[in-house]
């Protein structure tokens, strides 16, 4: 039971009492006072109530079933979300145990039962208030810890001020150890002739010019500039116009030295390249071991338009030596043949495109095509199963941006392992492979099994590296897969069905959607 009463009152009170007479006398003593109020008849309610609100007062009944008064207020106190509130016991019994431990437990203040109309009203009445000075006071210390965060910050940076004509008029301790000179060295001095190389030559242009004489903010990053000893050094810096009523008078410029930051991102961009072709090799070694695992699945598949063929011209030679050719039937037995090249051309092309190592970038892809595609190369395993796929994609499901080659591999690896845990569980039912938009911009790929389903330290182990269920698995499968649709900006994961099996799922962006470049997490 939950009700609110004022959307508009700055101050929330939650009654708690699993007697729904005494939650109406609270309601009816409070109502008209201005006070936005909720009710919980329970402890979790209560909980989750006050977790959502933050209420300022709590009127907290002690003895509940389930979860009583001195839990609710242990548990309210141990939230950061929570702590702050003001908790008021109410209950029957007066003995001062019952009192002392209430207060042990972080309770403020306690009324004795049946309840003064006046009582109550008077101690809600001075906890909000006190409760709602503390969160004033926190959050205006909040805002100065802030500010003094800004202005310890800035000390490592360098502070000039300058006037018009870009003379320093002040500059702090860190500008000196930037320009590795004292600070009185730079009193005085043109900013611009100290800085720039350049500023005899076209001063307008250089940086900082615009704000100390047009009163223009400026923000660069990666400009070179000199120190007093004529050394360069990359640099970012901000300046600000500094004005007296409405009076320009120069600047206020805030630099640093990016010798170091720049050296790391050129380090990181590195680290991040190589990544990626550690992560294309593995990806690449994984299509591999795969092709390893359906070798003779997929020699059977390509022998079999091969023999057609062999049969077929056969029969072309025996209508061939005739003395009357039926021409009819032999024109029937050449198409026959042509079909059976297209087929097994088409495995072969298959097989190559799923091979290769995919080409850098990205491309706008059907979803459709790309898993009606991968059922085709998962035939094999359907009959080393004794399995079967069912394929379910809306018409109107719109294209993906990603790489062909990658997400074909992750729906390969997933629709493997659906149809060999199926197989494990002895089940007729065929995997389900569907697709539909998410509201994030995202088109969500599921693959559905019926086996035995997962462990329940799966969430732990699942996509670890090296992990893995199978006798003669190297573990190195949804690991890879994971890594893929990073790569794609989306998410991949499971859910356990309550009719048993498995639910495996990925993400991936919509092609063309804005702001979707990657993907949230794709549970529902």
């Amino acid at each position: 039971m939950t009700e609110v009463v004022s959307e508009n009152s700055e101050v929330t009170v939650l009654l708690v009492d699993d007697n729904p007479q005494n939650l109406k006398v609270l309601y009816e003593t409070l109502k008209d006072k201005g006070y936005r109020l909720l009710i919980a008849n329970e402890g979790e309610k209560a909980l989750d109530l006050a977790q959502r609100h933050q209420p300022e007062v709590i009127l907290l009944d002690i003895m509940m079933p389930e979860m009583d008064g001195y839990e609710v207020c242990q548990r309210l106190k141990a939230d950061p979300e929570t702590a702050d509130c003001a908790v008021v016991f109410l209950s029957a019994l007066d003995d001062l145990s019952a009192k002392v431990k209430g207060f042990s437990l972080g309770g403020a203040d306690y009324i004795a039962k049946p309840f003064q109309s006046q009582e109550v009203i008077a101690r809600v009445k001075t906890h909000a208030r006190v409760i709602r000075l503390e969160r004033e006071l926190q959050a205006r210390n909040r805002e100065l810890q802030g500010d003094q965060t800004r202005i310890l910050n800035s000390i490592s940076e360098g502070i000039y001020g300058l006037d018009e004509q870009g003379t320093i008029e002040f500059a702090n301790p860190a500008a000196g150890l930037i320009m590795r000179c004292p600070v009185e060295d730079l009193i005085g001095r043109n900013f611009f002739e100290v800085h720039f190389s350049t500023a005899a030559e076209c001063p307008t242009s250089l940086p900082v010019h615009a704000t100390c004489s047009q009163g223009v903010a400026e923000n660069q990053r990666d400009i070179r500039m000199l120190r007093t000893d004529n050394t360069a050094f990359p640099a970012e810096y901000r300046s600000t116009p500094k004005h007296e009523g409405n009076e320009l008078h120069g600047a206020v410029v805030v630099f640093r030295d990016i010798t170091a930051e720049l050296e790391s991102e050129r380090e990181l961009d590195e680290a991040r390249e190589l990544v990626q072709e550690q992560r294309d090799q593995l990806a690449h070694t994984s299509r591999l071991t795969t092709m390893g695992e359906m070798a003779a699945g997929v020699a059977h598949e390509v022998n079999q338009p091969l023999t057609a063929i062999a049969n077929y011209a056969r029969v072309a030679k025996r209508v061939m030596a005739k003395e009357t050719p039926n021409l009819s039937l032999l024109q029937e037995t050449l198409d026959k043949i042509e079909a059976q090249s297209h087929r097994a051309s088409e495995i072969i092309r298959r097989i190559r495109r799923f091979m290769k190592k995919p080409a850098t970038g990205k491309e706008v892809l059907s979803v459709s095509a790309l898993l009606e595609d991968t059922r085709q190369f998962a035939e094999v395993d359907m009959r080393n199963n004794d399995g079967a796929i069912n394929l379910v994609v809306p018409d109107d499901l719109p294209d993906i941006l990603a790489d062909p080659i990658q997400v074909q591999q992750v729906a390969l690896n997933l629709i493997r392992n659906a149809l060999e845990a199926t197989r494990s569980a002895e089940s007729a039912l065929p995997v389900e492979v569907s697709a539909r938009v998410m509201s994030e911009g995202c088109v969500r790929v599921e693959v559905r099994d019926r086996g035995v389903g997962l462990a329940e330290d799966a969430e732990e182990k699942l996509f670890l590296p090296f992990y893995t269920t199978k006798d003669e698995g190297m573990g190195i499968g949804l690991p890879t897969c994971r890594s893929l649709i990073q790569a794609q900006g989306g998410d991949i994961g499971f859910e356990r069905p309550e009719d048993g099996g498995a639910l495996f799922f990925f993400t991936l962006p919509v092609a063309g959607a804005p702001g979707t470049s990657s993907c949230p997490s794709g549970a529902d």
